[in-house]
């Protein structure tokens, strides 16, 4: 019986960059959901229920950060697995991300997004 794909969520305000993900990721196999600002993105966790999301820190509305606080203090997002897609340095970003328990932190310039889509399949065990 084949497995249901990984889902994923993208939460980037930038539409290149958005789409970019959400292709590779849907390619390589992963149900994916996008969302351009924190506030869509945590309507869209509750509905969508992602195995992971990749999440921008600097966007409009509610950033990353932000919500990723509220996530992490609903029952079903405390536990969410969440990689932040930034290209804030891990030094610029806001202090309370380091209480947010997040599985990696990627600056986007540093990582092809074939090293992207490598980095979610390690975090969820996901052998293609």
């Amino acid at each position: 019986m084949p497995h249901k794909p990984f889902k994923i969520l993208i939460v980037e305000d930038e539409v290149s960059i958005l789409e970019m993900y959400r292709f590779k990721l849907a390619k390589e196999g992963f149900s994916v959901a996008t969302a351009m600002n924190g506030e869509t993105g945590l309507a869209e966790c509750r509905e969508f229920m992602p195995d992971l999301i990749l999440l921008d820190l600097k966007m409009p509305i509610l950033t990353g950060d932000e919500m990723l606080k509220k996530l992490r203090h609903t029952k079903w997002g405390a536990n969410m697995r969440v990689v932040i897609l930034t290209n804030i340095s891990k030094d610029e970003a806001p202090h309370s991300l380091r209480l947010l328990n997040v599985d990696r932190y990627i600056v986007k310039a540093h990582y092809t997004p074939a090293q992207v889509v490598e980095t979610v399949n390690e975090i969820l065990g996901n052998k293609n």
